[in-house]
């Protein structure tokens, strides 16, 4: 784990510049860091490392290839590494041999992959979480690329004349003559979702690479060079063709092929060349992880919960249940509301750019807890979207399901009429008249999320950027769950869940792996029925049905909690932190800034204070305003 930067065409202020955009992310890799120039000074790659997999200097960065035309930069875990370097070994037309190797880093593997294979064939070989960059000496053009479900970050961008990358949009942000303006047009996404979803960032002219794609930038990188986007992978292609060809076997036998290879993709996630341990939130996902890793090892397992005081917010006593039963080496620790609140100046300097979801404060108190003891941490993400496992997805289905019948050309004209009638001053007869108004299942869960913002526009924007969402083609996969979960692992899963756990983790500089994202199993999940995955009750059923191997059902039924935090009550009874909302709302303030309407911001603020209504977006613009005070500091 590790973090990575590059500029081209910058010339004169490279080194400097690559030494500041480097300084900028320590905390992605306290454990060393190096520089590569190109001999015309057009290219200039950075490196920070975390060493996890060959500590040794054997595995330092920038690498160059043994035949001296690749120089590469990467973030991440190339987990299947021993067995692309077993079959390059083994292929005598390439005449590589054991001993060619210097190290036994998955970066050197990977690298001389890709000079046996070509960067697009080696990519498609891994299976792994990363973020690459790699520098083609004889082509004059430099590779960029992203993991498939999009575990690591990678931002790219334009700035001045000069083309830029990194791992942290923070460090894009420290170029010399570093100008560029606020994107307006993605800011009503952010007050609807609370984080900006890719291609976007919060700056215009840098972007955010999908997952599964490669971005190819050719020589003379300035603003007339060519670049292409192509996909590796396509969690779209994936989840068509399995729905196409649906497993075949009993519900019996698809859990025990979810265990199998689930058990393969941990074990190969164990390995590490420093301690290794997983988070434990008393849920489905993170148990089944731990319950499998306790399984596939003869010593106990490190496992890591946080609890809070107020039993409404507290798992800690069912993960340490849980724990004792599996037989692991657990620890816990409770946090305090001031424990909570002292993180809060911290995350506009994690992040990079607004980012809203308030889990991110016990995610990363537990991240900086684990760190204490261990340096990689398992984690269970990926369960929900995966196996049908959100509440919201039976809700859109039962909605969809009454409305389905009465034709479009019918429900587009009613719903225009409820929406802008006096009657939609209730907040429920508006939602209802929106919903009224969806295509499809699919238009139905984004409009969903679009008017549970509950009220008015907040940005000043004229423009809104399109969501990911809202491309996906009507009854894609054939099955109104499956498109719903399509929609949530294109946009809300990387978006949130994953940049949530890599920006927390990372700012304690501790790593994080996912078992259930791993390619093998995120493919079998799109082949299951969705008979397999839920009924009227609940989801997730063949995910449940390989834990209850472990623990038993009764441990397990309960309503989950998550990781959440009082942030309403907080906000109307804490006086400091009232009085830090307030500052950041002040009117004159938000009239200076010219981004957001203060009248909106001001009745949202006030339903919340006086009348104890509480919608989440107040939340979001309060940390959209402390980025916009910390973000030049």
């Amino acid at each position: 784990m590790c973090g990575i930067v590059g500029l081209l065409n910058c010339k004169n202020t490279a080194p400097q510049d690559i030494e500041a955009m480097k300084n900028r992310m320590i905390h992605r890799g306290p454990d060393s860091e190096g520089t590569y120039i190109s001999e015309d000074g057009m290219v200039a790659l950075g490196h920070r490392r975390l060493a996890i997999v060959d500590i040794t200097p054997t595995g330092a960065q920038p690498m160059i290839s043994h035949n001296g035309r690749y120089v590469m930069v990467f973030n991440g875990e190339i987990y299947n590494h021993r067995d692309i370097k077993k079959k390059l070994v083994n292929d005598e037309k390439l005449g590589i041999k054991e001993d060619d190797f210097i190290g036994t880093s998955d970066s050197e593997v990977l690298l001389e992959a890709i000079s046996a294979y070509g960067f697009r064939k080696a990519i498609s070989l891994t299976k792994g979480m990363f973020a690459i960059a790699v520098y083609d000496k004889d082509e004059k053009c430099v590779y960029l690329t992203r993991d498939r479900i999009g575990e690591k970050p990678l931002y790219y961008g334009r700035v001045n004349e000069t083309f830029a990358f990194a791992s942290d949009i923070g460090s894009i942000a420290k170029i010399t003559g570093f100008n560029n303006p606020i994107n307006r047009d993605v800011l009503d996404i952010y007050f609807i979702h609370g984080y900006i979803p890719q291609p976007y960032s919060i700056y215009e002219g840098i972007h955010k690479l999908t997952p599964g794609c490669i971005l190819k930038i050719r020589a003379p990188y300035d603003l007339s060079c060519e670049e292409e986007i192509t996909s590796y992978w396509d969690i779209r292609d994936v989840a068509k063709k399995g729905q196409t060809n649906k497993f075949k076997g009993s519900f019996s036998e698809a859990s025990d092929e979810l265990e199998r290879l689930l058990k393969d993709s941990i074990k190969d996630q164990m390995v590490a060349d420093v301690k290794v341990g997983a988070f434990l939130s008393a849920g489905i996902d993170s148990s089944t992880t731990v319950a499998l890793m306790q399984s596939l090892n003869s010593n106990k397992v490190k496992s890591f919960t946080i609890g809070m005081e107020d039993p409404k917010y507290n798992e800690a006593t069912y993960a340490k249940e849980i724990a004792n039963h599996l037989g692991t080496e657990h620890t816990e620790l409770y946090i305090t509301e001031d424990d909570a609140k002292k993180v809060i100046p911290k995350l506009p300097f994690m992040f990079g750019e607004p980012f809203a979801d308030s889990s991110q404060i016990p995610t990363y108190l537990v991240s900086k807890m684990t760190k204490e003891h261990v340096t990689v941490s398992l984690s269970g993400d990926g369960g929900d979207e995966l196996f049908c496992g959100y509440v919201s997805y039976n809700s859109v289905e039962r909605i969809w399901n009454k409305m389905k019948n009465i034709p479009y050309f019918v429900r587009k004209p009613v719903s225009e009429l409820v929406v802008h009638s006096p009657l939609a001053k209730k907040e429920i007869i508006r939602i209802k008249g929106a919903l009224l108004g969806a295509k499809g299942p699919e238009h139905l869960y984004n409009i969903s999320q679009e008017v549970n913002s509950g009220i008015g526009r907040i940005s000043l924007s004229p423009n809104r950027a399109k969501c990911i969402n809202e491309i996906i083609e009507p009854n894609f996969t054939g099955e109104v769950n499956h498109d719903i979960m399509l929609m949530d692992m294109m946009m809300y899963h990387p978006d949130d869940i994953l940049v949530k756990v890599d920006r927390t983790a990372m700012a304690v500089s501790l790593e994080t792996r996912v078992p259930m994202l791993d390619k093998d199993v995120v493919e079998f999940a799109w082949t299951l029925p969705v008979e397999y995955l839920k009924d009227e009750k609940e989801g997730k059923k063949v995910l449940r049905d390989v834990l209850y191997r472990y623990i038993p059902k009764e441990m397990m039924d309960r309503p989950k909690k998550g990781f959440s935090i009082p942030i309403m009550n907080w906000l109307r009874e804490d006086k400091e932190l009232k009085a830090w909302a307030e500052s950041l709302i002040d009117r004159d303030l938000l009239k200076q800034q010219g981004l957001l309407n203060p009248d909106i911001v001001w009745q949202m603020w006030n339903d919340l204070i006086e009348r104890g209504i509480w919608r989440v977006q107040i939340w979001y613009v309060l940390i959209f305003q402390q980025w916009m005070m910390e973000k030049d500091r």
